[in-house]
């Protein structure tokens, strides 16, 4: 239960990361509303792919971006057809193992703690969530 746990904090500390990321790149860019906006601000040519805004240095890829803080911590994310982000396990395990402490944490223990954290997060397709509005 103790890995769940950390595994569910581990979660929440990705989900917190991203709502600071929207909010400096907010801050940045007054046209910014949301994070998948950072594609066809890119798409545009009116930032480039990859970039320092604030705090954190970004690459634009695929369906998606990596943000990384300024101490390391990395947060990758895709984006959904309808703009919302959408993140695996794959993604949220190197988000720990970026953590300035990293946090190495089993699928198995990642997955029990994104069950737990329903209705919080929604299975927008199979292994990939996203935050509830």
């Amino acid at each position: 239960m103790e890995r769940v746990d950390a595994a569910r904090d581990l979660v929440l500390r990705y989900v917190h990361a991203l709502n600071a990321i929207e909010e400096a790149m907010r801050v940045a860019i007054p046209s910014f509303e949301r994070l998948a906006d950072v594609v066809g601000l890119v798409r545009s040519r009116r930032i480039s792919r990859s970039d320092h805004i604030g705090t954190y240095s970004y690459k634009v890829h695929g369906a998606g971006c990596r943000f990384v803080s300024d101490n390391g911590t990395a947060v990758d994310v895709d984006f959904a057809a309808d703009g919302s982000n959408v993140f695996d396990l794959w993604r949220l395990r190197w988000y720990g193992l970026s953590l300035p402490e990293p946090l190495d944490v089993t699928d198995e223990d990642m997955r029990s703690a994104v069950r737990s954290l329903q209705p919080l997060l929604n299975e927008v397709r199979p292994g990939w969530f996203s935050v509830a509005n």
